[in-house]
């Protein structure tokens, strides 16, 4: 039996609350209702939601303030969110939506047109990825497929990969905001200088995971962009840090600073592996410290 997907709705109208609970569950969602910003919060810590149907004005928190909260959070930052609101002006739209809501529905409201929406939100939102979320880079499904492509038809490439130690503990002292902000800006980097010499020819950047990104790459010029990454990365690793603590050689508390390292392997003909298993291994144990 499948797994129901669910909903939660959180709108202070207890009459509009019970007929879109009641509506939903007959159409075979499970759905949780609250009517204070609060209670909303204090759910989703408890209870990851599949969607949250969000009302603007609330009795306490504002629906705005539920939604920057939400994606303020590394835990339900990519929960899809729905307002649902008495609220028709343009301004509104788009504050509700700059804020990540996938969809802005003003009442009075289709009901019909509702399901669609909710039901649309949810099926993106089970379909594979193929950028990452915070890096915008080749992701999941895209960045296999194009090293599988290495695999079955072989090719003068060599694949660079770029691994990075120490993401959970920056996360810990510093916020996982802050660590959003350094991988952005690494993969920038690396998107950068694998751009900067095009006649290189054609290159192929992408991510791993959260931690490892990978350049593909001409084998001729691997070597010197591997070299010209870890300069940059290497230059560039203080500014992660706050200034006063880099300075000072330990965080605000007193503890000591969390430790970035980087490791950088290459790995050449990956049209000689036998699997895309096997190259992924390979390019896990290229992986040395720079």
């Amino acid at each position: 039996m499948a797994t129901q997907d669910h909903i939660l709705i959180v709108e202070d109208e207890p009459n509009t609350a019970e007929m879109l609970a009641s509506y939903f569950e007959a159409q075979g969602y499970q759905v949780t209702t609250v009517g204070w910003g609060k209670d909303a919060l204090a759910f989703v810590k408890k209870t990851l939601p599949d969607l949250v149907v969000l009302d603007i004005r609330l009795p306490d928190i504002d629906g705005y303030e539920i939604c920057r909260q939400l994606r303020s959070q590394r835990r339900t930052a990519h929960v899809p969110i729905i307002f649902l609101t008495e609220r028709r002006e343009r301004i509104d739209r788009l504050a509700g939506l700059e804020l990540g809501a996938v969809d802005y529905v003003t009442k009075p409201f289709d009901i019909q047109e509702l399901r669609l929406r909710v039901s649309n939100v949810l099926q993106r939102a089970k379909l594979p990825p193929v950028s990452h979320p915070v890096t915008g880079l080749a992701f999941a499904e895209l960045a296999e497929e194009r090293l599988s492509s290495l695999v079955k038809e072989g090719g003068r490439w060599a694949v660079l990969t770029i691994g990075l130690r120490g993401l959970e503990e920056f996360a810990d002292t510093y916020g996982f905001v802050a660590r959003d902000d350094m991988l952005r800006a690494v993969a920038l980097m690396v998107q950068r200088v694998a751009d900067a010499e095009p006649r290189h020819g054609e290159h192929f950047v992408g991510q791993l995971d959260s931690a490892r990104f990978f350049v593909i790459v001409d084998p001729g010029y691997a070597q010197r962009l591997q070299e010209q990454l870890a300069a940059r990365l290497k230059e560039a690793m203080s500014f992660f840090y706050p200034r006063a603590d880099w300075e000072a050689g330990h965080s605000e508390d007193g503890k000591p600073l969390p430790q970035l390292s980087l490791r950088m392997g290459v790995v050449t003909d990956p049209g000689s592996y036998k699997s895309l298993t096997k190259l992924r291994q390979a390019m896990s144990k290229s992986l040395r410290p720079v």
